[in-house]
């Protein structure tokens, strides 16, 4: 008589369990259809933080300006150091094929801050022509990136999209100082 007690605890138990989890399944939101995976990563408005980044930075802060819609922003930042060196800007991306790309900017000492936002991509062979400029070529395990160094800058366009998509990006930039 003892065994089938607990036999028959055993699956009321399971059975209480099993409502709870019904419940919980049915009252807490969830979105199983395909646009969910694509609205997780949340679209931000830049407009204010480039104006603030232009009049902060030292150096002329590079911006799209007409890319398509199907480019969404999805974060930005300017930190500023207090010695007024080694300030940074970045502008992340997902291009139309949801491939991670971004503006990074700095007047930091260009090869620690290269290697620190390419996660490590080293120089390859070979230059991209972006309109009339001539870009540096970079490959990483995880990103690729076109860096462009100036007096008193360096611009590198990083990511996980390819070198045409990073290309496309860079021809958008304008570069003004506010």
């Amino acid at each position: 008589m003892r065994g089938r007690q607990t036999v028959r605890d055993m699956v009321l138990s399971l059975a209480v369990i099993g409502v709870l989890v019904a419940a919980i399944y049915i009252f807490i939101p969830h979105d199983d259809s395909g646009t969910a995976e694509k609205n997780a990563v949340q679209t931000v408005d830049t407009r204010v933080e480039i104006a603030t980044a232009r009049r902060a930075a030292p150096y002329p802060v590079a911006a799209p300006e007409g890319l398509p819609k199907t480019w969404r922003a999805t974060s930005v930042s300017y930190r500023a150091t207090e010695d007024g060196k080694g300030g940074a800007w970045h502008l992340g991306l997902l291009d139309p094929e949801e491939q991670y790309a971004a503006v990074e900017q700095s007047d930091a000492p260009a090869e620690k801050f290269i290697q620190d936002v390419t996660l490590g991509a080293t120089r390859a062979k070979g230059e991209q022509a972006v309109g009339s400029k001539k870009w540096d070529r970079y490959k990483g395990e995880k990103y690729n990136a076109l860096v462009r160094e100036e007096p008193g800058v360096t611009t590198v366009v990083t990511g996980t999209a390819p070198y045409g998509r990073l290309a496309e990006l860079a021809a958008a930039l304008v570069a003004k100082k506010g």
